[in-house]
């Protein structure tokens, strides 16, 4: 089912629990997915916890075939809102910080 070294490309499998962050679905709607050999899995254990490593392509396949095209879509754009929103604060607390050296600066040149 998956392609020629798709396990291995960067960004195209995620745990089971980076799935339910970011297409809102749970674990059991994953395992129902691997049951009915839709979703190719593997399986891995952290400090005692286990996971599953699912691959994004299938999943998102799956996830339009059961809940529909348009929920997937939403789910994606809510997704990157997030990190779009994750990224703007971390930019205006980066900009606070350059700001606040340029003043120090200027304060120590006597303007």
């Amino acid at each position: 089912m998956a392609e020629y070294g798709e396990w291995n490309r960067k960004g195209s499998t995620l745990s089971d629990t980076s799935a339910q962050k970011e297409y809102g679905v749970d674990r059991s709607f994953i395992v129902k997915g691997i049951k009915a050999e839709k979703l190719e899995y593997r399986e891995g254990s952290l400090y005692g916890n286990p996971w599953l490593r699912i691959l994004r392509s299938q999943l998102e396949q799956y996830i339009a075939e059961e809940l529909g095209a348009a929920y997937l879509s939403d789910m994606k754009n809510r997704t990157e809102l997030r990190k779009i929103k994750k990224e703007v604060t971390d930019l205006k607390k980066r900009l606070d910080v350059l700001q606040a050296r340029k003043t120090e600066i200027e304060q120590s040149m006597g303007k």
